[in-house]
């Protein structure tokens, strides 16, 4: 078919009535747009039955994953032009998808129809999450949320994440490396924790181990960190056992609805129950706990701390919408990232944790930080390709790749955040047991005296 680039810059420029900002080269050999653009590669048009099986954003991803599209040039450009005409025009541009709506976007189907080649359409890769069944956040069906996102393989992980094996945002200043960066997190939490030598800590989501290892190795808490993850639980032991830390750290396969009601059966037995926590910190799991069930989540790690404990909630939250109730999780992070994931505005968030009788303390927003560290991982994943599609495979890697760039090109424009929520159990009388100056812990690490009631 001669020159199917031209007719498809052509039929995308009448559809969004300006010039395209990248350039095309299909599976003809043919290439269309201005030159020294970043260039969409189109290898086969089965990526265009995709698109017309499923228009938007879940049948462009079904191409990439397969490998049908790829991007060549500035990844990061490339994202944001197409961001710049897709997702930016607001909700008149994400309703164009739905062809019955617009004599432009039938046109436009009727000539990705004559390019398409023959039906059916493609199954979807076998990356995408398989079908999901029953109400939304059971624990069967988080475990398996779960399972698809974190069981990718520990080997895999190594190379994204680098030596800290730490997945959430680093704390960065000018100058670090990712490790730093990660480490400084870690101390961050831990001084906004005030922990002290013995303090009981329930890490939530404690995910390969790094959080757990910091607070018992440079503060001397004793730690319990729980993990739906098997993968991630047992690389966690295996460090923890490397580090000499098996009498400080216990890590569990566990749900956080069940850390209660086993420390009340513990309590009611006589042994030493799992809490009252000194302190618990929730690092880039709350996301996947839902929104039908956060106030569970909330209730619960209320009920897990002591009197004066404190709660470090480390969370992504999205822009409020005008209508809360038309909130959906993007159709590609659903598929194929985090299944069942959701944000909430962090407004919301700190809503729900005083109504569970926590008292916020501080918010630190550290959105500038996730960019830098997405684009980080992305970096080690890009040097390390070869080997990480062996890890894993060809199109899980391409999965990881379009997200973490994605994602840091969020943070970077203010479509996303993540916040630290500090938040205390306030004692009988009222009292928090925290400091006057509560930004201490952003100087020097020195002990926290609880010196007030």
């Amino acid at each position: 078919m001669a020159d199917a680039a031209s007719r498809l810059t052509a039929l995308a420029e009448e559809l969004l009535s300006e010039p395209l900002p990248v350039r095309i080269r299909a599976w003809d050999g043919s290439e269309s747009g201005p030159p020294g653009a970043p260039v969409l590669v189109i290898r086969h048009r089965r990526a265009l039955r995709r698109l017309l099986w499923k228009p938007g954003e879940l049948g462009l991803a079904r191409a990439w994953v397969a490998g049908e599209i790829d991007i060549e040039g500035d990844l990061y450009e490339a994202l944001g032009h197409l961001a710049g005409l897709l997702w930016d025009r607001g909700a008149d541009a994400k309703d164009a998808v739905h062809p019955v709506r617009d004599p432009k976007v039938r046109a436009f189907a009727r000539g990705l129809l004559d390019l398409a080649g023959p039906w059916p359409p493609p199954a979807p890769p076998a990356e995408e999450v398989r079908r999901r069944t029953g109400p939304l956040h059971t624990k069967r069906r988080d475990k398996e949320a779960i399972s698809h996102h974190y069981d990718v393989g520990n080997d895999f992980y190594a190379l994204v994440l680098g030596p800290s094996m730490v997945y959430s945002c680093a704390y960065w200043q000018d100058g670090e490396t990712l490790e730093d960066a990660q480490r400084d997190k870690l101390d961050l939490v831990c001084r906004k924790l005030g922990l002290k030598e013995g303090d009981r800590l329930l890490d939530v989501g404690c995910g390969w181990g790094s959080m757990a290892i910091h607070a018992a190795r440079e503060y001397g808490a004793q730690v319990t960190g729980i993990t739906l993850s098997r993968e991630q639980a047992a690389h966690a032991r295996k460090r923890i056992a490397e580090e000499g830390l098996t009498d400080r750290i216990e890590i569990r396969v566990q749900d956080y609805r069940d850390v209660l009601p086993r420390a009340l059966g513990s309590a009611r037995t006589g042994d030493t129950p799992p809490g009252p926590y000194d302190a618990i910190s929730s690092i880039g799991m709350a996301e996947h706990v839902g929104s039908v069930r956060y106030r569970e989540y909330a209730d619960d790690l209320y009920a897990l701390l002591k009197p004066g404990g404190r709660l470090l909630n480390h969370q992504i939250a999205r822009r409020p919408e005008k209508d809360e109730d038309a909130y959906r999780i993007d159709a590609f992070i659903d598929a194929y990232v985090f299944p069942d994931g959701e944000l909430a505005p962090v407004g919301r968030t700190l809503a729900t944790l005083e109504e569970a009788g926590f008292e916020a303390r501080d918010v630190q927003a550290l959105r500038e930080h996730y960019a830098l560290t997405l684009r980080q991982w992305v970096a080690n994943l890009e040097q390390h390709w070869e080997r990480a599609v062996r890890a894993t495979s060809p199109g899980r890697a391409r999965v990881w790749r379009l997200y973490m760039a994605a994602s840091a090109l969020s943070f970077e424009h203010n479509r996303i955040g993540v916040n630290q929520i500090l938040a205390v159990r306030p004692l009988d009388g009222g009292g928090s047991r925290m400091p006057l100056r509560a930004r201490a812990w952003t100087e020097a690490r020195r002990p926290d005296p609880y010196p007030y009631p």
